[in-house]
């Protein structure tokens, strides 16, 4: 948390800043920086985006991106801001998300770590209390794979074709497929009746077909509840916990570098 559908949200609150001059950056925790290069420092930042307007808010995968131009002129910066496991974005001082699964839901502005403050006496904050995400000025965007919530079938099939790596492990490559999250992860494969453990070359087509399904169907679904935290199978995503579909023992097991709950029944 936050994964794409939480971003999706952060998304729709930087719309409230288009338009808006920037009048002033405040980098309050200088390791929020640390994701970039010298060409992202706060003396660096603050000469491309004072004086500019914030003309798009655009999102790829877990990444939201602000464009900003001056007046009259092409788009000529991009912030970049990634949330880690903690983050918040506030407009004005309203939050999109009140709170998040993991984090404190505590408001406190000793956790804001960026800000941007509007000629009109706004701003847009990141607050982050475990201080995991950051700023890049001009990130590379072509290192995120395509975006979940555009992912064809014919573009999975490319993604997992040969890998011997474990099916969840693949969906969790931003570099593949950008915003696929743990929770997020877990319900899809739970949805599709694959197991995480599954080397992803080896799916088969029409295991690849259900997966795509699956992925399409969740980010909707779940969307539509308001976040990747109200997935069907969450409530079984802990020690005893009973698939919700046939009441097999849930099992547990690190994959991809993160814990991963399925049910060993239905998940083939």
């Amino acid at each position: 948390m936050p994964e794409l559908l939480e971003v999706e949200i952060y998304r729709h609150t930087a719309v409230r800043s288009i338009g808006r001059v920037v009048a002033a950056i405040e980098v309050l925790d200088p390791f929020g920086l640390r994701h970039g290069s010298e060409a992202s420092s706060a003396a660096a930042i603050a000469a491309a985006v004072v004086g500019s307007a914030v003309v798009e808010a655009r999102r790829r995968g877990k990444l939201l991106l602000l464009d900003l131009a001056a007046p009259g002129a092409a788009v000529h910066a991009t912030l970049g801001i990634r949330f880690g496991m903690t983050g918040r974005l506030l407009v004005d001082e309203a939050a999109g998300i009140d709170g998040l699964l993991y984090s404190s839901d505590r408001n406190d502005p000793a956790w804001d770590r960026f800000r941007l403050r509007f000629v009109d006496g706004g701003s847009l904050t990141v607050r982050d209390p475990r201080r995991l995400g950051g700023v890049v000025l001009d990130p590379n965007e072509d290192a995120l794979g395509i975006d979940a919530m555009d992912l064809t079938r014919p573009q999975l099939a490319a993604a997992v074709k040969g890998s011997t790596s474990a099916v969840k492990a693949r969906l969790l490559d931003q570099h593949r497929i950008a915003g696929i999250g743990n929770l997020l992860a877990d319900e899809i494969l739970w949805r599709a009746g694959i197991s995480p453990q599954a080397e992803a070359g080896r799916l088969g087509p029409a295991r690849v077909t259900r997966l795509h399904e699956a992925v399409v169907e969740t980010l909707r679904e779940l969307g539509e509840r308001g976040g990747s935290h109200l997935g069907d199978v969450m409530a079984a995503r802990r020690p005893g916990g009973q698939c919700p579909r046939d009441g097999t023992p849930m099992k547990c097991a690190q994959i991809g570098g993160r814990t991963t709950y399925w049910c060993p029944a239905h998940q083939r």
